[in-house]
């Protein structure tokens, strides 16, 4: 990556839980860890344990010039709660058809 910027995806074995107020948002026990230079550490979870259906498309897309272009996912009372990218760089392919979102507790 340019000017030292990196990027590592590791397959995790912890387990990831989201909760927003007293709902389970999404929990997994195979996350993909994703480290980037200045950035904290994300967890990506699978589409098929993240509740999909509690959460609406958002309008907000932004763009990364590492990652691609990424799209958001909202609840009522929480904006762009959850990202993904569904046609990432190649360098990040694995996480195409992953969530992420910026609160997860991991056990």
């Amino acid at each position: 990556m340019a000017n030292g910027h990196t990027i590592t995806i590791e397959q995790g074995t912890e387990r990831v839980r989201v909760v927003h107020g007293d709902q389970v948002l999404a929990e997994s026990d195979r996350p993909l860890v994703l480290r980037e230079t200045g950035c904290p550490v994300r967890y990506y979870l699978p589409a098929e344990d993240v509740r999909l259906d509690l959460l609406t498309t958002s309008d907000t897309h932004t763009h990364c010039p590492f990652k691609g272009d990424a799209s958001y996912w909202s609840l009522p009372d929480a904006p762009d709660l959850v990202w993904s990218y569904p046609d990432p760089k190649p360098d990040v392919a694995r996480i195409k058809d992953h969530f992420c979102f910026y609160e997860v507790e991991v056990a």
